[in-house]
């Protein structure tokens, strides 16, 4: 009798447990098809964290994988970073030039029902540096070795990329939240109007120019920008942060420095400006900087910098370094 009541004691137990979960789990499912709840959204960059955050307004709660400051080139995600994207609802990425190890962070995924967004995807890939090199070879003969086959991946640096990019990662929210699809393509239609004025800005910022020669101290970040723009472009570096520029490549920029109008040296806000310094020294070229939007600082995170202010920021250093009208 005893061992009967235990029985039955534990059955109850059970039972409720289950349809406890079960209710966890209708709400949970139920609040994510009304818009009560907030989709959880994991993105590798900075650009792609500030535009799930446009999206999504209220209606998401958006985390930036990559820490703050980190280059992301050479970013190892811990485990607890691969914790976080299965956990999630959305995971957004741009590729592998920029992010290698996202394509690992995806396969380690087994929550079956985390939206992948390729960010990258119908976006306009320039696969080589196509104002740069021409430069180097108009100028002084064969382009050095680590320029030529150079692939720039900041391709939201060319904002018709970023506008395409917006709407690869609304696609992914409507996928997991079909409820609040007019919300979020609201949103995203506000916030793409934003980046075509932007567009905008640029295209009459940099149209009367002293000079159309961006000279840049750093690595291979700004071909999209330039191309866009119709700006020549010359990087010291190649795509690597690591990677040393050769004499014979640094003696040129030198060289075409000299020889030209420009009277400014660009260097990347995140990264020690040591070659940029050496040819400012060398030249008499004053430094400003620039910002590939990639990535941030803690503190610039914490006061709320967006992918706009950065690029205004970068607009109007351009004018001053390229003497715009």
């Amino acid at each position: 009798m005893k061992s009967d009541k235990v029985k039955y004691t534990f059955f109850v137990l059970v039972l409720m447990l289950a349809v406890a979960l079960a209710v966890v789990s209708c709400e949970k499912s139920g609040s994510k098809q009304s818009g009560t709840s907030k989709i959880s959204v994991v993105t590798t960059l900075f650009p792609l964290y500030d535009f799930a955050k446009q999206i999504g307004g209220e209606k998401a709660q958006v985390m930036l994988l990559l820490p703050p400051g980190v280059e992301p080139h050479h970013f190892d995600p811990k485990p607890r970073d691969i914790l976080s994207v299965n956990k999630a609802d959305v995971f957004v990425y741009t590729g592998k030039f920029m992010e290698p190890w996202a394509e690992g962070v995806i396969k380690g995924i087994s929550n079956k029902t985390v939206i992948v967004v390729d960010s990258s995807k119908a976006t306009n890939l320039l696969q080589r540096n196509e104002g740069s090199e021409d430069h180097h070879e108009d100028i002084h003969g064969k382009t050095d070795a680590h320029h030529e086959s150079a692939i720039d991946p900041h391709i939201w640096l060319d904002l018709a990329n970023a506008q395409t990019m917006v709407d690869n990662i609304l696609e992914g929210f409507v996928a997991k939240d079909p409820a609040n699809k007019v919300f979020y393509e609201a949103n995203a239609t506000a916030y793409k109007s934003k980046l075509n004025r932007l567009d905008e800005q640029f295209k009459s910022g940099l149209t009367r120019c002293e000079t159309r020669l961006f000279v840049h101290g750093g690595h291979y970040a700004f071909s999209y920008l330039a191309h866009r723009y119709s700006l020549e472009y010359v990087s010291a570096y190649g795509i690597s942060p690591n990677a040393e520029p050769s004499p014979r490549h640094l003696a040129r920029i030198i060289d075409t420095v000299k020889k030209s109008k420009v009277n400014s040296i660009f260097f990347e806000e995140l990264l020690q400006p040591r070659v940029a310094t050496t040819i400012s020294q060398e030249t008499g070229a004053r430094l400003l900087s620039l910002n590939g939007g990639h990535n941030v600082t803690k503190d610039d995170l914490e006061k709320g910098i967006t992918f706009i202010s950065i690029l205004e920021h970068d607009l109007e250093n351009l004018r001053k370094g390229l003497q715009c009208r």
